[in-house]
């Protein structure tokens, strides 16, 4: 076992992990630790708890002191001069007719390098714009072209539920998401329905997918020739997490709907695969979609 504490750079951002060392650290404490570009500023989100080395990628960088006041002003100086960056570097994308969107500006703590994220539709030649940039800000500069997921992350909104996106106030890191996911929860397949601000499927159809999947496992399918304690019947609809099924039963003189729980059913015959060509072009469209 090895004893680890998680560190988030970024709200809602993803959990690095960090060897602590020798320091006692709680949670939501400010730490500087070292990375890959240097050290950083980050917060503690999961304190100090023993691991697998297996579940580990080794080695850990080490957390190198707790933060102290210097470190705290140091950050929101950070912050100032991104902003001001910020708008800068929109003043240069203007002046050299780029098409590109600006979303974020970034300083590492140190402040070797100054970090811009931007939307695009394809690729940009942006040679001309960085060396003004380098030029104006005397350090390194990078521009990262990032995803419509992670520009709805960073700039933050009001999903369709009325509440703030997940990715912008928890969701650490995106999980891919699939029109099965939609089908499976017996969503409309329209896409204005089920994609997000951001032009893609919703992430919270991951939430309950696993789920679904386990109670679909044994639930008979729409059209499919069930026998029931009453006699054999034709499944009309299901309900898949009251775990209940609509049958029409096999009666010849009479309508007769009945609902039954799947645990009550055994399948007789499922039914047969047809696509819908319409339906069809809509899961080509859903397909552009996915992430």
């Amino acid at each position: 076992m090895i004893k680890v504490v998680g560190v988030r750079f970024k709200k809602a951002g993803k959990i690095y992990y960090f060897d602590p060392v020798d320091i006692e650290i709680s949670q939501d404490e400010k730490v500087i630790v070292e990375t890959a570009r240097g050290m950083e500023y980050g917060i503690a989100v999961v304190p100090g708890k023993e691991v697998e080395e297996s579940d580990i990628i080794a080695p850990l960088k080490p957390i190198i002191r707790l933060a102290n006041e210097e470190d705290i002003q140091r950050n929101l100086e950070n912050k100032t001069l991104a902003e001001e960056a910020f708008k800068i570097c929109e003043e240069k994308i203007i002046v050299h007719q780029l098409d590109m969107n600006l979303i974020d500006t970034e300083y590492t703590f140190d402040r070797n390098k100054l970090i811009f994220y931007f939307t695009a539709e394809g690729r940009i030649d942006f040679r001309e714009l960085v060396k003004d940039l380098a030029a104006i800000f005397r350090t390194r500069i990078e521009l990262r072209q990032i995803g419509v997921r992670d520009e709805a992350k960073s700039l933050g909104g009001l999903g369709c539920c009325g509440r703030p996106l997940c990715c912008s106030t928890w969701l650490g890191e995106f999980q891919p998401v699939s029109i099965k996911m939609a089908k499976d929860q017996s969503l409309s397949l329209n896409p204005t329905k089920i994609s997000g601000i951001c032009g893609r499927l919703f992430c919270c159809l991951k939430y309950e997918h696993e789920t679904y999947e386990g109670i679909l496992e044994y639930m008979p399918e729409v059209g499919s020739i069930i026998k029931t304690p009453d006699g054999v019947g034709k499944v009309l609809d299901s309900q898949v997490l009251a775990e209940e099924v609509k049958v029409l039963m096999d009666n010849k003189d009479t309508v007769d709907i009945r609902k039954f729980k799947a645990h009550e059913v055994q399948i007789l015959k499922k039914p047969k695969k047809t696509q819908d060509s319409n339906v069809h072009e809509v899961e080509k469209e859903l397909k552009k979609l996915e992430d």
